[in-house]
């Protein structure tokens, strides 16, 4: 049975607290949150005692003295927190460093995941034809905290390497005309909006769109969990490109 830290309380925490107890190939053995009295407060070999793989979501102000803190204890780790990838190379030293096996995404539903794999095809396609120009649009509730979200960052990043006239993302407000090679990609937060992101290709003539909404946190849940079976006894730092692949045979 693969034992496993929680590291973050949240509802993301809570979702995967309780499908795991539907479950009998996993067990949640620590949770560590210092915000949570019922909970360990920081991570050490007590709250990571006995454990296979930890996994983090938490926020981007902590996530690096997490993955420190995690890695020198020796354990495997998952990391669905946002907000770091501009310290991706420090993190692969990390884990290089303490010869653990570390996977990240910006988002671990595996529906998202299908969702890349869907506009990564359709976006190859859409290189060829100029008429169409793209943008993208992502909405979430209001009680998110950051814009844009980690799966739009990941959206844009696969537009702009497949569509050769698309060189910047913007996400900003645009008080002025768009360039031509610029992609727009918008956010939304209000009420209680599930996370739902929309690809566009439009032309003078017709628009098609890829659209994928998530209907609660079990998606993201259930793919972190599959995610921590997956890293269980490996070493590197991985992708969830690289476990779609072992999933999705093209």
């Amino acid at each position: 049975m693969l034992k496993i830290a929680l590291i973050g309380y949240g509802k993301m925490g809570r979702m995967i607290k309780q499908l795991s107890e539907q479950r009998k190939d996993i067990e949640i053995i620590s949770i560590i949150d210092p915000q949570d009295v019922s909970c360990f407060a920081a991570i050490n070999e007590e709250s990571l005692k006995d454990v296979d793989v930890a996994i983090d979501f938490t926020y981007p102000g902590a996530i690096m003295e997490n993955i420190e803190a995690v890695a020198k204890l020796g354990k495997n780790m998952v990391v669905g927190t946002t907000g770091w990838y501009d310290k991706i190379d420090t993190v692969k030293e990390i884990v290089k460093q303490n010869n653990i096996g570390f996977i990240w995404a910006s988002n671990f539903s595996i529906g998202v995941n299908l969702f890349f794999k869907m506009m990564g095809n359709a976006s190859k396609l859409i290189n060829r034809f100029d008429d169409y120009d793209i943008y993208g649009i992502e909405m979430h509730h209001n009680q998110k905290k950051d814009s844009p979200s980690g799966t739009a960052k990941t959206i844009g990043d696969i537009l702009l390497k497949n569509i050769d006239r698309k060189t910047e993302i913007v996400t900003e407000r645009l008080d002025r005309q768009i360039k031509p090679e610029e992609l727009h990609i918008s956010s939304v937060r209000a009420g209680t909006i599930p996370g739902t992101h929309i690809v566009g290709f439009n032309s003078p003539v017709d628009e098609i769109q890829l659209k994928h909404t998530a209907k609660g946190r079990a998606g993201f849940a259930n793919g972190a969990i599959t995610a921590s079976k997956w890293i269980e006894g490996k070493k590197g730092f991985y992708s969830i490109e690289d476990m779609m692949k072992d999933i999705i045979v093209d």
